[in-house]
């Protein structure tokens, strides 16, 4: 599901405009994306709500615009709007990373709208079975928690297909296990599940 996405952040040479928008929900790995590419070009990181104006000259070549959502009303849009112009000017990249499309940010500057709604986008879809598999199991891992791979694969098909779902599933469950000084069963993984309504399921 993050295939193309991917492509298109390796293709950074050629973004039209020198820019592009990463989209995907909360969870779903564009900071992960992000720092992959920095890696590779340096680039300088910043939070969208805390741009400022008097950044902007200390920036060039490669900047990544974390949550870039977070200019709209804010002084931060004009930051950005000159972001794009100097870099621009330098044949410079752009990486924004956002949740929500352009037209749902409440931009009040019409050149920075026009400009943002014209980069290119990448979009991070939600995860297919294979992937939530392996995103539960990162999540068990970094808590030092190991996890049945039959209980994974009773919880996949059954949980919200979601990377925000995973995380918060994996930290209930931890916090659940360490209560009762046991193991991640599939009955607490049931009872985990039943306590938060299952996806579809009224209340």
């Amino acid at each position: 599901p993050n295939a193309a996405a991917l492509a298109a952040v390796d293709g950074w040479r050629g973004w039209p405009a020198g820019r592009l928008l990463l989209l995907g929900p909360a969870g779903a790995g564009k900071s992960h994306l992000a720092e992959v590419w920095r890696a590779e070009t340096g680039a300088a990181l910043v939070q969208g709500a805390g741009l400022t104006v008097d950044q902007v000259p200390g920036l060039g070549g490669a900047v990544v615009v974390e949550a870039a959502e977070g200019v709209a009303g804010t002084p931060a849009e004009t930051a950005l709007f000159h972001l794009i112009n100097l870099l621009a000017a330098q044949d410079g990249r752009l990486l924004l990373t956002a949740r929500a499309p352009v037209r749902n940010w409440g931009l009040r500057l019409p050149d920075l709208s026009s400009r943002l709604l014209a980069t290119a986008v990448a979009r991070i879809d939600p995860p297919d079975e294979a992937l939530l598999a392996a995103v539960l199991v990162k999540h068990f891992a970094d808590r030092q928690l190991s996890v049945s791979p039959t209980v994974i694969g009773w919880l996949v098909p059954r949980m919200e297909r979601s990377f925000a779902a995973a995380a918060d599933l994996a930290a209930r469950l931890d916090a659940a296990a360490l209560a009762r000084g046991g193991p991640v069963t599939r009955a607490l993984a049931a009872e985990m599940l039943d306590s938060a309504g299952r996806p579809g399921e009224d209340g």
